[in-house]
């Protein structure tokens, strides 16, 4: 089978085609033909730090596929099922860049019929992470459905990204309130697509006093891309006992007083160290809103797709690096 390796860290040029030993599924484990291989900002930083071990090491964490195989332990009939995969590379050597990809059962989740492979590609990551974001409120549900944020005022910062956009399905599919701020007209409509009920432009108007207007007592809940660049912000617009859940990795921050006397929480968001309970509660959310259509993946939906064939997987990591807007796949 086709393979992209690397066995050092770098750019993406350490990046190559090989082929490689079709792998066997082992006891609990299941074998996917990957059709489409999802790349996040994770997969590149970590390719720049190296393999996590000796020897060969496949990128990219999410994917998409058909379970082929499944070994002992595991029904046969998942045999032939299509399926979605999260942490595909996490502390192992074999991501979704590759035609084959071996991992524990649960880790290939059903994806329904009406769901594109390009769907249950683009998802892993991005929404385990939102619906991470949108739960770690005091009082607020461990796992999302349909109403469980009805009443809240959730604010998604950096809307048109990958993370944000998932934030902004979950969360309407949950019923809150979304106000999602972005950084240009374009933005703006991808923020709409995904179906933002108030979009700000912070580069064209007061964003403190827009969020204020939609939300005078605060929001309960905020998605934080850029927590470095917006923690000032974010503690003058969250309400008392709410909730900024932040998932970048950037500079250190100082934070305001007003978080003593918010009793605000700062909650930082890591999907490959979140608790066992977390991922499952996420999974099994991500899963009710596929079956209720409530995930979408295309301009149309707020996320542009930007293609790529497997041998042009460095060019992939290269889009992602730069900040394409929107989800970028590799063609397996």
């Amino acid at each position: 089978m086709k393979a992209i390796v690397y066995t050092k860290g770098g750019g993406p040029e350490v990046l190559r085609l090989t082929e490689r030993p079709l792998p066997e599924p082992g006891p609990g484990e299941v074998r996917v033909r990957v059709g489409v291989s999802g790349v996040n900002p994770t997969d590149w930083k970590s390719r720049t730090a190296g393999p996590q071990g000796e020897g060969e090491q496949v990128p990219n964490q999410d994917g998409a596929g058909l379970i082929d195989a499944v070994g002992e332990g595991v029904d046969p009939a998942r045999t032939g099922q299509r399926v979605w995969i999260w942490e595909a590379a996490w502390q192992r050597p074999g991501g979704t860049a590759q035609e084959y990809v071996v991992l524990r059962e649960e880790q290939a989740v059903p994806l329904p019929d009406h769901a594109s492979l390009d769907l249950g590609a683009s998802i892993a990551i991005p929404a385990m992470t939102a619906h991470r974001a949108l739960t770690v409120r005091d009082g607020g549900p461990a796992r999302l459905g349909p109403g469980a944020l009805r009443g809240r005022t959730v604010l998604v910062a950096g809307g048109a990204g990958a993370v944000g956009n998932m934030a902004i399905q979950l969360a309407r599919w949950a019923g809150a309130t979304v106000v999602a701020t972005v950084s240009s007209p374009f933005k703006a409509c991808l923020a709409e697509a995904a179906g933002a009920d108030h979009v700000v432009d912070y580069k064209a108007e007061d964003v403190a006093a827009a969020i204020r207007r939609v939300a005078p007592d605060g929001a309960d809940i905020v998605v934080e891309v850029a927590m470095a660049a917006n923690a000032r912000l974010d503690v003058s617009v969250t309400a008392q006992n709410g909730a900024v859940a932040y998932y970048d990795d950037g500079a250190e921050v100082t934070l305001p007083r007003w978080t003593f006397f918010g009793n605000l929480r700062f909650q930082g968001v890591l999907v490959y160290t979140m608790p066992a309970e977390a991922k499952r509660d996420a999974v099994a959310a991500i899963t009710a809103a596929l079956a209720d259509g409530a995930l979408r993946v295309g301009e149309e939906a707020g996320l542009p797709l930007h293609r790529f064939p497997l041998e042009r997987t460095a060019d992939a990591h290269t889009a992602v690096e730069k900040g394409a807007v929107g989800k970028v796949l590799i063609d397996v």
